[in-house]
């Protein structure tokens, strides 16, 4: 071909491109930055934009729209802000914040944004659901009648979980509130339980201590990590529980039972303060603004157990705050209290003790577990709690160097063992079977001609000898029936036998 009709040719083809061509005139809004803090941005223009938006910024950084006045917007930014100006111009998308979901998602961490942390490459999603969705409706819930194990005894015995509940877990620092959840996590393996831990505002070294233990452990498999460190923007501190449980909520329309952990709902609740404060929200106790309550209210309504026309599938929710100097009564702790099922407290004083996991049987309740508890449980532990509380008012008393008489020794001494049997190592969970048995023989006094000193030992013996146990025992441990005399006859033999070398009494 010459060079003239490769011209021609080539001005043919930009022809019939033109003529097939048809420009279609779109309306754009587009505003602009005026000012920046930390975490958030101050827009004006973008007319038409709803409360809640997703806006987009230069260098891939997008915001939620929070406040809609009228002559600007105050926008949280989900990125670092030190990478816009201002005069930079802002797009709006016409859609709320969404996160992809899928089954691909289990054993990957994850931000709040759907990004990948954990250098497994792109994460393979199904759809998209937006993070802020409504509760079920009422008459989409059923009961709860299912447990959910944890696999530590105090907490199984006597402040019991049920699957689509949601239980506090509340203390001071370094009490031990993350071990208990993620040692629950850890729990589920064989139990068709999916986990979400949603770390808020933690230590970058902490989060990545939590994965190694889940992956170790071969929970990483079955659990979804969602991490939103203490150095990421506060907007992304913020958005991560509601896209945590956005992705839980994916499984349990699915059928699934479901564990999310909220780890920890105070700084949830301090980034929340942050950014209303930057955006002139006007601040009420404790600086906090006035719809903190319903920040956690709307997330943890989300948790719950559905009807059977709905897939009967669950979502238990394990929120965790933090208490400052054993202060039950601040702000954050009422009204998170006053939304759960319940609450699982963690003294500082047990735990200097060495009383490990450090639980206060006193303070702790469960408003729903009871009736999801497995009836071994309550056939076997229904007066532990009481017995416990009993000795722990004839302890106090007994330091006050009083005598006491031939029954109030007898009560401190099965005391002290029950508080020895509801010791448990981090990362040594119990099943089900292992646990009764241990505590069939507390209460049933075995225990008692046990010195102290060997009670470690001993509760190891006799929670081992669980694995000898006939299957038919076994099956009416985590059986809805419960025991009858023949199953309990033959624990209680294999216990006192299991004992025996330690001095109990036969």
């Amino acid at each position: 071909m010459s060079a003239p009709d490769g011209i021609g040719h080539a001005f043919a083809a930009l022809e019939q491109a033109r003529a097939g061509a048809a420009p279609e005139l779109r309306a754009e809004e587009v505003g602009s930055v005026i000012g920046l803090a930390t975490g958030i941005a101050r827009v004006s223009g973008l007319p038409g934009v709803g409360y809640e938006e997703l806006v987009e910024f230069p260098n891939g950084i997008s915001g939620i729209v929070f406040n809609v006045d009228e002559h600007e917007l105050g926008v949280v930014l989900l990125g670092d802000y030190r990478q816009l100006r201002a005069g930079d111009r802002v797009r709006r998308s016409g859609r709320v914040m969404d996160i992809g979901v899928g089954a691909a998602l289990l054993g990957r961490v994850i931000d709040p944004l759907g990004r990948p942390l954990d250098e497994a490459g792109a994460v393979a999603t199904t759809g998209r659901l937006p993070i802020e969705r409504p509760a079920a409706a009422i008459m989409d819930r059923a009961a709860v009648t299912a447990p959910l194990q944890t696999g530590w005894k105090v907490v199984d015995a006597l402040i019991p979980v049920g699957r689509g509940q949601r239980e506090l877990i509340l203390g001071d620092r370094q009490t031990g509130k993350s071990t208990l959840a993620i040692d629950s996590i850890v729990n589920q393996r064989g139990r068709d339980v999916v986990c979400v831990y949603c770390a808020i505002g933690q230590r970058a070294s902490a989060v990545a201590k939590a994965v190694v233990k889940l992956r170790d452990s071969g929970a990483l498999a079955y659990t979804v990590v969602m991490v939103a460190s203490g150095s990421d923007a506060p907007g992304l501190s913020y958005i991560a529980p509601y896209a945590a449980t956005s992705v839980a909520e994916f499984f349990m329309e699915a059928g699934r039972d479901v564990l999310i952990v909220y780890d920890d709902l105070t700084q949830h609740a301090r980034a929340y303060r942050e950014l209303s404060l930057l955006l002139r929200r006007p601040p009420g106790r404790e600086a906090f603004p006035g719809d903190v309550f319903y920040i956690h209210s709307r997330l943890l309504e989300r948790a719950t157990h559905l009807c059977a026309q709905r897939g009967g599938g669950s979502l238990t929710a394990l929120p965790i705050i933090e208490t400052e100097a054993q202060d039950l009564a601040a702000y954050i702790p009422t009204n998170l209290i006053s939304i759960t099922d319940g609450q699982i407290y963690l003294s500082p004083a047990l735990f200097e003790l060495g009383v490990l996991p450090a639980v206060d049987v006193g303070k702790s309740v469960s408003r729903v577990g009871g009736k999801a508890q497995l009836p071994a449980y309550r056939s076997i532990a229904g007066d532990l709690k009481l017995a416990y509380a009993q000795f722990e008012e004839l302890e106090t008393f007994a330091r006050f160097g009083a005598r006491l008489d031939a029954d109030s020794e007898r009560r401190i001494g099965h005391g002290l063992r029950i508080r020895a049997c509801l010791k448990q190592d981090e990362a040594a969970p119990m099943g089900v079977a292992a646990q009764l048995l241990v505590l069939l023989a507390l209460t049933g006094g075995l225990f008692d001609a046990v010195p102290l000193e060997k009670m470690a030992a001993a509760e190891l013996a006799v929670g081992a000898c669980a694995a000898t146990l006939a299957p038919d025992v076994l099956a009416r441990c985590e059986g809805a029936a419960g025991f009858d005399d023949a199953a309990r006859a033959a624990m209680l033999a294999a216990a006192r036998a299991a004992l025996g070398p330690f001095g109990a009494a036969a």
